[in-house]
């Protein structure tokens, strides 16, 4: 077997139709490590789609990605999460590489972010580049880190140059509700790795994270919204100095 798709979701019956409809006939095997907490049809879609389902309370990202790896029978596998499309651009790429013979152990693969079906331009929202396609004996994921999970490769890495596409934001509760979650995580990852907050940290760190999102990395291109997006992050970062601040209390 060549392909896995994998896919981690709880409770995604609002966008996993479409992420399942755009692998196409790419996949020699779609597995989903569904938690068995959901609520929705989230099940009933997948199997539908022919997906492989199996159970698995959600621990944290990268331990449910390692037991996605595991559960996966292809020589190569492909991570694609609820709200990502794989675009026929892609498939395509992907398809013509893996009937060759690649030279890499895994492929980043450029994203674009929609926030409100606006694809953005900059603020270190593109290209975003992801590392996901992964030859499986050959990746495993870092699992001391909660959030934004990183990939231990044995071998190195190449670039795709067709996209991705991301739903990330369609509205203002759905963006407070990540970046708290997001802040969270980001806040315990700090608290295991033994760092310790400083009084300037509440000010420098969120001011720096406005600048770079904003000018840096060139928010300024999309605008007011680029703009306000840059001030969420900046206010995010300080709360997750504040939530590590609990956390060392």
């Amino acid at each position: 077997m060549l392909l896995s798709v994998a896919m981690i979701a709880r409770d995604e019956e609002r966008h996993i139709g479409a992420a399942l409809a755009s692998i196409g006939d790419l996949a020699d095997e779609i597995v989903v490590l569904l938690d068995p907490r959901t609520r929705d049809r989230t099940a009933e879609i997948c199997l539908q789609a022919g997906a492989r389902v199996v159970e698995a309370i959600f621990e944290s990202f990268p331990a449910q990605r390692n037991r996605a790896l595991a559960e996966c029978q292809g020589q190569w596998v492909l991570f694609l999460d609820a709200d990502e499309r794989i675009t026929r651009n892609l498939q395509h790429e992907i398809r013509q590489l893996l009937q060759g013979q690649p030279e890499y152990a895994g492929y980043w693969i450029p994203r674009f972010n929609r926030y409100w079906g606006r694809a953005l331009r900059g603020g270190g929202w593109y290209p975003d580049h992801q590392l996901r396609l992964l030859q499986r004996s050959k990746a495993q994921y870092e699992t001391s880190r909660l959030v934004h999970e990183l990939v231990i490769l044995d071998g190195l890495k190449g670039r795709l140059t067709q996209h991705l596409e991301h739903i990330n934001i369609e509205s203002w509760a759905e963006l407070r509700e990540k970046q708290q979650r997001y802040a969270q995580a980001e806040a315990a990852t700090l608290y295991r790795n033994g760092v310790r907050v400083k009084p300037q940290n509440y000010i420098l760190q969120p001011w720096r994270a406005i600048w770079r999102r904003y000018i840096t990395w060139g928010g300024y291109r999309d605008g007011l919204l680029g703009m306000l997006l840059a001030l969420v992050m900046g206010w995010y970062e300080f709360k997750m100095y504040l939530a590590l601040a609990k956390h060392r209390a």
